[in-house]
């Protein structure tokens, strides 16, 4: 098996949305810029490990998920840590990734920080990507 690679469908998703002109003019009018870091995390992946990912690139970034039914690409906006924001309560360690993006969906913009930040971070979930063409296609069967 040498040189292969290994790659989770959520990675396969990401790099055929990143591929498209259309996905990354989607991804640019929700905050995304060329060469922003992009992590795969598992539906189920706790916080912390996630935001372990997040702290080493000490800038702003989006998280891949694919929902439970593995169909839904979803990707969250996620701030570095920030000074200037007020200290907000912890996230749960053992907290799957889904419950943050869940909060996120739900309050739009969401205040949040894991036990190894200082600060506060502010994650919102992106609206998902749907190609021009499956909208076309939906159109004609009506």
């Amino acid at each position: 098996m040498s040189g292969r690679m290994v790659r989770s469908k959520t990675a396969e998703r990401v790099a055929e949305l990143l591929g498209s002109r259309e996905g990354r003019s989607h991804l640019s009018e929700h905050g995304w810029i060329r060469g922003m870091p992009v992590i795969i995390a598992q539906v189920n992946e706790p916080v912390d490990d996630v935001m372990g990912l997040v702290s080493v690139h000490n800038c702003p970034v989006l998280v891949a998920i694919l929902d439970n039914r593995g169909d839904r690409l979803r990707f969250m906006h996620v701030s570095p840590p920030n000074d200037a924001l007020e200290i907000v309560e912890e996230t749960p360690a053992h907290h799957p990734i889904c419950s943050l993006f869940e909060l996120a969906e739900e309050h739009g913009m969401l205040e949040f920080r894991v036990r190894y930040w200082a600060h506060t971070a502010v994650a919102n979930v992106l609206p998902d990507f749907t190609p021009k063409e499956q909208v076309q296609m939906t159109m004609l069967r009506r």
